[in-house]
């Protein structure tokens, strides 16, 4: 029986002008999670990637006290949804993003504010009833994400172990897959992802299952400050 490790991203530049790129708090993030995996998964045979910064960072800072040296393989497939996109189409006026940044920073509470907003543009999209106004539907991106596990699965063969540094909505679309969720409820998920949360597959021939979702002790106790969710 084989394992893979989805990991989301850590804590990204929530806004600033390039979100992409990991926060001061992200780094730290990550390598906490580096000491955590060092006794816990000390020799997996083979890291992964989705295409964007964020990912890239979140895995070459947990490596730097992981104390693995092993090459990061890219797979777009892992990359998250368009979330500008996604608001953009919900709230038009925000295809400026500077006025979105702007409106949400100006609020009391800049995190609450735009994930209100991230909410109702994301049920936006998943209904299905606008589908021809996306780039890619949520079917579309369900699907991609899965394939993106099975190239994992293949370059992994048989008993093998496999972490995957990407984000949340494939985190999601993986474990509505395998949970057999309705769309209607498979961001109820995504919600309570934390930065560095990890999430563990078991496979076998006989199939795929979830076995831990968005486990975090490694930011409980002491590091409980590093605990975020956006």
């Amino acid at each position: 029986m084989g394992a893979v490790y989805l990991v989301r991203h850590a804590q990204a530049s929530f806004g600033k002008a390039d979100y992409d790129a990991l926060s001061e708090t992200g780094f730290e993030q990550a390598r906490v999670l580096g000491e955590s995996l060092r006794s816990r998964l000390p020799r997996p045979d083979a890291l992964f990637t989705g295409s964007l910064r964020r990912h890239r960072e979140t895995a070459e800072a947990c490596q730097s006290t992981w104390g693995v040296d092993l090459g990061l393989q890219s797979l777009p497939g892992f990359d998250e949804f368009d979330q500008d996109e996604l608001i953009r189409l919900h709230t038009p006026r925000y295809a400026d993003p500077a006025t979105l940044r702007q409106e949400v920073l100006s609020t009391a509470d800049p995190r609450r504010a735009f994930q209100e907003l991230f909410t109702q543009a994301v049920a936006r999209w998943v209904s299905g009833q606008h589908d021809a106004e996306y780039q890619e539907t949520w079917s579309a991106f369900r699907q991609r994400c899965s394939q993106a596990l099975d190239s994992v699965l293949k370059t992994l063969g048989s008993s093998a172990t496999g972490v995957v540094f990407t984000s949340g909505g494939p985190i999601t679309a993986v474990c509505q897959e395998l949970l057999h969720l309705p769309d209607e409820h498979a961001f109820r998920i995504n919600w309570m992802l934390t930065n560095c949360g990890v999430t563990k597959l078991i496979y076998s021939e006989r199939g795929r299952y979830l076995s831990t979702l968005n486990e975090h002790s490694h930011f409980e106790g002491s590091r409980r400050a590093l605990l975020t969710y956006r």
